[in-house]
């Protein structure tokens, strides 16, 4: 008994350790675990030479809907919306762009909104999902509008959540998507959340250590937002398919403004602002915003 409860009591030490060194992994392999006990699929596909990872979950004869991540996020960012679709009928996929989540990082890529959009046909494609509603948050907002513009017969719907698009230079320092220091980390959270929170040191240590890995990444595709090259403002006014666009009314990252302006540029739009929500809403303020998107999609 004695050595039985030294052993526990060492393993008990050597998980704190690791926790300690590297939390950020410790969340990940828990989040993982709940979504397989949840029923929430995992799985990879090639795109363009690329291994791709993707969540699905929902009834697999329902109708199809996508939603696609921003910078610097993954699949598991729409682990809160997905469930309003699943229990309304529908099969939601969240794919890992190129370069994030679980996805390959190919070094010959260039991250860029126009190459991100025939990344997304490029899953359609591989999945055989001919025609989707198809929804995209930040950057992926700006992504998904390529894809409704080249593609426009692959989308019966178009959702945009708090979405870049409309050229005009960010109001603050893009740097903040790449930082180095417990300071700028706070001053990235300030920027996406109303009410920012506290994040113990030992954790933003290790948040750091993982934006270190992919600063290269982040770097691309902010190189490539810069230039206005992928501004889709002359895209929107072509649109004809319905588009919902919601918006955090409280975001600092693209503010409201952009998506009043999106609004008025889309004529068959309809736009839903969220009050007391940021940049973060579809995480933060799912309550108020997974009703809406049913609504939408059920039309």
């Amino acid at each position: 008994m004695k050595k039985l409860l030294w052993v526990a009591g060492a393993l008990v030490v050597v998980a704190g350790v690791g926790f300690w060194a590297r939390p950020v992994c410790y969340f990940n392999e828990a989040m993982y675990v709940r979504e397989f006990c949840s029923g929430v699929e995992s799985r990879t596909v090639q795109v363009a030479g690329h291994r791709v990872h993707y969540l699905a979950e929902g009834p697999g004869d329902g109708p199809v809907v996508v939603l696609v991540h921003g910078l610097g996020g993954r699949a598991e960012d729409w682990l809160n919306l997905a469930p309003y679709l699943v229990r309304a009928g529908y099969r939601v996929y969240l794919p890992d762009l190129p370069g994030f989540g679980r996805s390959e990082q190919p070094a010959d890529f260039s991250y860029s909104i126009h190459d991100q959009a025939e990344a997304v046909v490029g899953f359609l494609d591989a999945l055989g999902l001919k025609q989707v509603d198809l929804g995209g948050w930040s950057m992926g907002g700006g992504i998904v509008q390529h894809v409704a513009f080249r593609h426009a017969e692959r989308v019966r719907r178009l959702i945009l959540f708090d979405s870049v698009g409309v050229y005009e230079l960010p109001r603050w320092d893009v740097r903040l998507f790449m930082p180095h220091t417990p300071a700028e980390l706070e001053q990235l959270d300030a920027l996406l959340y109303p009410h920012p929170p506290w994040v113990p040191g030992f954790i933003a240590r290790d948040i750091l250590r993982v934006s270190r890995q992919r600063d290269w990444i982040t770097r691309r595709a902010l190189d490539t937002m810069g230039t206005g090259q992928d501004a889709t403002d002359n895209m929107l006014t072509q649109f004809k398919m319905p588009v919902l666009i919601v918006w955090g009314a409280a975001d600092r990252i693209v503010p409201l403004e952009q998506g009043e302006t999106m609004h008025r540029l889309v004529p068959q739009s309809e736009l839903v602002v969220t009050f007391g929500c940021g940049h973060m809403a579809p995480v933060q303020c799912t309550a108020m915003i997974g009703p809406k998107v049913v609504e939408f999609v059920k039309r």
